[in-house]
Formats: C-alpha cells, sequence, structure tokens
C-alpha cells in the first residue's frame, strides 16, 4: 500500500491550492460584480464561470504552451510543467502531447474560455441572451469531456493510473464529472429559461388571435 508522501505530494498540494485560489477568485467576482438580490442561480452560474474560464486560461493555457511547437510536459521545466507533470501521473498522454488532447485543448482555451466571458458579462448585464450560449459552451464542455476519455476507453485506457486513490479520486474522477455535472445543471437552467420564453410569446400569440 502506498505511503501518505506518495500519495499526496508537495506539487499535490500546491496544484489543488491553485484551484481553491481560484475558486475563491470566482466567488469574490460574483459578490463584488452582482447585485445583492441576484438569483442563486445566477450567482452560481458566474462563479462557475468564472472559474471555468480562469482554469481555462491558466492551467490549460500552460499545457497548450507546452505541448505545441515541439514541446512536450515531460521535457519541460517550471512550476506549470511540474503541475502537469503530476497530472500525467494519472493520464500520461498529457505528457507527450497527445494529438487528441492538443486538439481538444486549442478549442477549449482559445474557444471555451472567452465565451464564458462573454457571457460573465452578460451576466453582469443581466441579457437573457446569456441562455443561448450557456447551451452553446455547455454543450462543447460535454463533448470536450467525452471525446478526451471515450477514445481511450475503448482501447482498455492504457494510460490512465488508477492505483491511486488521489489520481482515481481527485484527478481522474472529481475535475472531469464537475466539467459533466455543472454543465449538465446549466443546460437544464437555461433550458427552463429559453423554452418559458418562447412559450410566453406563442401563449400571446394565440391570445391576441383570440
Amino acid at each position: 500500500m502506498s505511503s501518505l508522501d506518495q500519495i499526496f505530494t508537495a506539487t499535490s498540494a500546491y496544484s489543488l491550492a491553485g484551484v481553491a485560489a481560484i475558486g475563491f477568485i470566482a466567488a469574490t467576482g460574483a459578490n463584488t460584480l452582482l447585485p445583492k438580490n441576484a438569483r442563486w442561480q445566477d450567482k452560481s452560474t458566474f462563479i462557475w464561470l468564472a472559474f471555468d474560464a480562469m482554469i481555462h486560461f491558466s492551467f490549460e493555457g500552460s499545457f497548450l504552451y507546452l505541448s505545441t511547437f515541439g514541446r512536450s510536459v515531460n521535457t519541460s521545466t517550471g512550476p506549470f510543467a511540474e503541475l502537469w507533470k503530476e497530472y500525467t501521473r494519472a493520464d500520461a498522454r498529457w505528457g507527450t502531447s497527445d494529438p487528441t488532447v492538443v486538439s481538444l485543448e486549442l478549442l477549449t482555451v482559445l474557444g471555451a474560455g472567452p465565451m464564458c466571458c462573454y457571457i460573465l458579462n452578460q451576466i453582469i448585464k443581466n441579457d437573457s441572451a446569456r441562455h443561448y450560449w450557456i447551451v452553446v459552451l455547455s454543450t462543447a464542455e460535454l463533448y470536450g469531456g467525452w471525446m478526451t476519455f471515450c477514445p481511450e476507453w475503448l482501447t482498455g485506457s492504457p494510460s490512465l493510473d488508477t492505483s491511486n486513490p488521489l489520481y482515481l479520486w481527485v484527478y481522474l474522477v472529481f475535475m472531469n464529472v464537475i466539467w459533466v455535472a455543472i454543465p449538465l445543471w446549466l443546460m437544464w437552467d437555461s433550458y427552463g429559461h429559453i423554452a418559458g420564453s418562447l412559450r410566453q410569446v406563442q401563449a400571446s400569440a394565440r391570445a391576441k388571435k383570440n
């Protein structure tokens, strides 16, 4: 059985502390930029999207830098390289510039990140059009998660290490499931707004005809 220092390293602590710090900044942003009477759903959405954007730009942006133009995480040095080397212990593909992973991260960093910021601005302005873009973003996040792991599962998961509980339950399960569960909730919430608005328009049109 692995000793504690093998399961939870200093790099693990720094990495998770960085994630927690980003979450704190996102929550502070919601409390600062949104009105006090904002719906809890809108505050929760703001926190998630701010967290999502910062993760995409900082953590995943660094991965993209370290994995393009002949570079790879495994051959790089520096704080972010060490962070990603820690994650490669759970999923080795992230250390070798796997083309599928890098392709998905290009869309994530250059597409999903800016879209998060755009939706955040719409939330601040209380623009109902945000619900359409939330559905678009959430669909992309779900597709990205599926394409990250489905090819690996279909080939017997040769790159995944599930022997360490930290790698399995925190890195592989928790840090990926939240990008499934929360987008699904966001889609459900936005669907309610979009469908409700369309039904109101439809009902008004019928009332005018009568």
